[in-house]
């Protein structure tokens, strides 16, 4: 029979503490009986000599100094896992919330994964399509790679994110299976019916995993949803051989639940009163996403973070970036004047694209149609700074066509709407399409062969005569 403590030295917030604790490790799992037989779990978040300070998942209204009998399980927090995931929606803690029952267990898995032999990794290669012309063709996500949104409070992330896990997809000819896992962290609950019910209305909640931690939920779970969403990952990655896309959302109220809960405990602030372990709390979760050699399966991250005042320096933004391998910036100036998705084309990049595009993967010319656009719309945007000071009229000729190229670039390329669907060929087609409203001679980044067998100014008239009708 294991040991009980019976009754608590004190309690705070969501933290509990125990006194004259025995052979109790960090992270351990610890079952919370009271009085009337209601249970309720918890986890070794510190230890401190003969002292363990437990997070309580439940909260700790109810609980008082004598009341409990405490339990400890001698495990760490584990996630039951089966083929029987997908179609299905759990609590951010990892408990069915759908009415369907509990899942059939294979295996249990620790929530906090596995540490992964950086040999054993597999370079990144190969594409996921998004069906967004702005992604796929200037900023493509790698198979294998984690590659966040940094979005801003008020944009249209949640409705983005929708559209990825709606139309989200691998190249047929390249083989396997494709799933996604969607974990959200504290949302609200008509956030939370609106992911539901868009998964369900378009058919993809049978291929999709979710996680939903709201607002009103502890802080506690709002922690352990990524992991129990990456654990779900990686087991239908690695054991199931899939290709898995894993979308979380919003990982500033991760860092700031991180944030309180640090606090909670009275350890020492860091930057914006952050822990000073952030950076490698954020890095346990990201560097989960990858291939590994031998294994036929692949985890790819897609994280969404809001940038509190729209401030890229921010310390969540800032870490991330130091973490993945790019970012996918949105734009409260492209929102308002009415493009979606609002994405800044130039201070957006896939540092994997290079190795997962071109002949074999996408086509032959993506690289020299993706780095003439970034050119052409650095142009757009020079053009666009001249014009404010001396005005439209006193541009050169090329200036001026370089205005037209970037009015329609962002009505035509950058804006589409939530149900369209563009194929790699048809972004690669209008890439070229908009790039034939420019003087041949402007288009230095491309070869003379490449260029003469896509150069259109037909196409191009063609199509500005049909957006103006």
């Amino acid at each position: 029979m294991s040991l009980q403590y019976i009754g608590l030295h004190s309690i705070s917030g969501s933290l509990v503490v125990l006194d004259h604790v025995k052979g109790v490790q960090f992270d351990e799992m610890a079952r919370i009986v009271l009085d009337d037989g209601t249970e309720r779990t918890g986890r070794v978040a510190m230890l401190e000599g003969d002292k363990a300070i437990l997070q309580v998942f439940e909260g700790t209204n109810g609980l008082s100094l004598s009341n409990s009998r405490t339990q400890f399980t001698g495990r760490p927090m584990e996630m039951p896992l089966s083929g029987d995931l997908l179609g299905r929606v759990f609590t951010g803690a990892g408990r069915p919330s759908d009415g369907l029952g509990e899942v059939m267990p294979e295996t249990f898995r620790d929530i906090n994964g596995q540490p992964l032999n950086p040999v054993s990794r597999q370079y990144p290669r190969n594409y996921i399509q998004t069906g967004i012309s702005s992604i796929d063709c200037l900023m493509t996500l790698i198979r294998g790679q984690k590659l966040p949104i940094f979005s801003g409070t008020g944009l249209s992330h949640n409705k983005l994110a929708v559209q990825i896990v709606q139309q989200a997809k691998i190249a047929k000819e390249q083989g396997g299976e494709f799933a996604v896992v969607f974990a959200a962290m504290g949302i609200q609950n008509d956030v939370a019916d609106y992911f539901r019910r868009s998964f369900a209305e378009s058919g993809v909640l049978q291929n999709v995993v979710m996680f939903l931690n709201l607002a009103n939920d502890p802080i506690v779970e709002r922690i352990i949803t990524p992991r129990c969403a990456l654990t779900a990952a990686e087991y239908l990655a690695y054991e199931k051989h899939m290709h898995i896309l894993v979308v979380m959302t919003d990982m500033t109220a991760y860092a700031e639940a991180l944030r309180e809960f640090s606090s909670s405990k009275g350890e020492i602030p860091g930057r914006k009163g952050y822990p000073g372990y952030l950076y490698s709390d954020l890095a346990s979760l990201y560097e989960r996403a990858g291939i590994i050699e031998g294994r036929e399966g692949s985890v790819t991250q897609l994280p969404i973070l809001t940038m509190p005042n729209d401030d890229i320096t921010h310390p969540v933004p800032d870490l991330t970036g130091y973490i993945t391998e790019g970012q996918i910036v949105l734009d409260r100036g492209l929102e308002q004047s009415g493009v979606y998705p609002p994405i800044s084309v130039l201070p957006s990049l896939s540092r994997l694209m290079k190795d997962g595009i071109g002949e074999g993967y996408t086509r032959a010319d993506h690289a020299a149609v993706a780095n003439q656009l970034f050119a052409a719309y650095a142009q757009v945007q020079d053009a666009r700074s001249l014009a404010s000071v001396i005005g439209e009229e006193e541009l050169s000729p090329l200036d001026r066509k370089y205005l037209e190229f970037g009015k329609y670039f962002e009505k035509c390329f950058l804006s589409q709407g939530f149900d369209e669907n563009r194929s790699m060929e048809e972004t690669l087609d209008l890439g070229w399409t908009l790039l034939s409203l420019l003087p041949e001679s402007a288009l230095d980044r491309v070869d003379d062969q490449v260029l003469k067998a896509h150069y259109d100014p037909e196409k191009a008239q063609a199509l500005v005569e049909k957006v103006r009708e």
